[in-house]
């Protein structure tokens, strides 16, 4: 075939386009916008200023480092350090702990902290 003349072809050109966004995708839309709009905040609740301070000062009275009374409560040391930094979510079990062994009381509310020395 080589030399027989130009070569042609009888194909047409095939042009692809988009559809339109339909009403379902239209109020999918408006929904996700709606949610990315929304400023709730989601954090966890950490120990009040109060707790924390408390429970330096009781640890520091009787003499205790964090690894020390991590031992006497059979927790990790990474555990006070975190309630001494404000950085722990609050857990009833080990405030009870921290209770029992400095000898204070320390009730979590939801904004306060009331700590009160035990006369027991």
């Amino acid at each position: 075939m080589a030399g027989t003349g130009p070569l042609t072809q009888d194909w047409e050109p095939i042009v692809i386009r988009k559809k339109a966004p339909s009403a379902a995708l239209k109020k999918d839309e408006k929904v996700t916008r709606k949610l990315d709009e929304d400023t709730e905040n989601l954090a966890h609740e950490r120990v009040p200023t109060e707790l924390k301070k408390a429970i330096m000062q009781a640890r520091m009275d009787k003499k205790l480092t964090q690894a020390q009374l991590a031992q006497m409560i059979n927790e990790k040391p990474q555990i006070i350090q975190e309630y001494e930094s404000g950085k722990a979510i609050p857990n009833q079990q080990i405030i009870g702990k921290l209770e029992r062994l400095l000898g204070q009381s320390c009730e979590v509310k939801s904004e306060s902290v009331l700590l009160k020395e035990r006369t027991t």
